[in-house]
This record gives C-alpha cells, structure tokens and sequence, in this order.
C-alpha cells in the first residue's frame, strides 16, 4: 500500500505545496488528521490546507479529525478550544495511495505527551521529511532526521524545497545517508498547472509506488 506521511523541519518551509505536488503526482488521497488556525466543517474548510491541496490537484479529501481556530500547535490549539485529543485511537483511511499531512514538524506536540514524530512511528508508515535549502537547514534537518530515526520511524527520503543549493543538498545526504528524493523550486505564480509540471521535472513517481 502507497501511504505516506509528509512532515517538514519546521513551519513554512513549503511542506503543504509539496504535499498537494506529491498527492498530484502519484493521484493520492490526502489526508490532515489536525488542522489549526481554521474555523469551519467539512472536508476542506475555507484556509486550510486541505482546501489548498483540492484547489492545486482535484483530489479526494479526508475529514481532519480536529480542526482548532487557534494558529497554534495542536497540543494548545485544542486545549483553548477545549478539545481533548486522542491520537492512540485514530484511524488511518484505508486509501492507496494516500498523502498524509503532519502539523508543523516532527517534534510538534500533540499533545502534552506525544509528539509528531511518536505518532508516525506507532503508524509504522513511511515518512518524507521536506526540507529547505538555504542557510540552517544542514543542522535543522539533521537533528529533525535523529529525531525520526531514534523513535523508530521509517524514513522515506528527504524532499527539498527553495532555491537549488547543491553543497547543501549534498552535506545533508552525506551526513544523514539519507535518500535525497529530489528539489521543488519556489513556484511564482503558484497554481496547478505549475506545479504539476514542477512535480514531474523534479521527482520521480517510481520512488512512491
């Protein structure tokens, strides 16, 4: 079964716009089981990034299991507004393939006692840690790369977003022996048609069958 979790080094790094570009490119599911700093119902509220995701690529959205109006990290988002979150007892949609999306990065807490990256590995899915280029992200990726491993998570590969950096890029597959799975480029204008293209330049869909 071709099931993935995309979680990132840290916040706004392009970790969203990859995930709707894989889900495009391999024709995926997607899947965000909590989503923050949004208020509505359904599938794909207004602002979240599962709207974004079926904007970019048509596909099928799962319901998220919270959504939290709070722009915060899902441990405190649902403590303000009051929701208790149980992810033990969530269950994965049985798609294949299917793109799931994590919050934020791989140590974010969801809550006061288990982290992202605990999740994934109770999941026992594969795990494509986006990453950026520029200057900090050899460290950043590095120790968010630990983090999988030391708690048992299988990691995919490692996608790159931003300017192409190959030292960087390099360094980091060096370090880590991590498999480099390819480089996204910032997208200006950011729409479908651009970034299915991108997609397909850039990443091979044989590396998610």
């Amino acid at each position: 079964m071709a099931q993935f979790v995309i979680t990132g080094t840290g916040t706004d790094i392009g970790k969203t716009v990859f995930a709707a570009g894989l889900t495009g490119l391999i024709g995926a599911d997607y899947w965000k089981p909590v989503q923050t700093g949004v208020t509505g119902d359904g599938p794909a509220p207004q602002g979240s990034d599962a709207a974004f995701v079926r904007a970019m690529t048509g596909a099928r959205i799962h319901d998220s299991l919270a959504v939290l109006p709070e722009p915060l990290s899902p441990h405190r988002a649902a403590e303000l507004a009051g929701v208790t979150l149980e992810p033990e007892t969530w269950t994965i949609p049985q798609a294949d393939p299917l793109v799931i999306e994590g919050a934020g990065g791989v140590l974010v807490p969801m809550t006061r006692k288990i982290l992202s990256a605990d999740l994934f590995a109770r999941w026992g899915i594969p795990v494509v840690l986006v990453a950026a280029t520029g200057l900090g992200t050899i460290s950043h990726t590095a120790t968010a790369v630990e983090s999988l491993r030391g708690r048992g998570v299988i990691l995919h590969g490692i996608a790159f977003v931003g300017e192409d950096n190959p030292d960087n890029i390099a360094t980091i597959a060096e370090l880590t022996g991590a498999r480099v799975l390819g480089r996204l480029p910032r997208l200006d204008p950011l729409t479908p048609d651009a970034l299915r293209a991108a997609m397909r330049a850039a990443f091979d869909p044989r590396d998610f069958a």
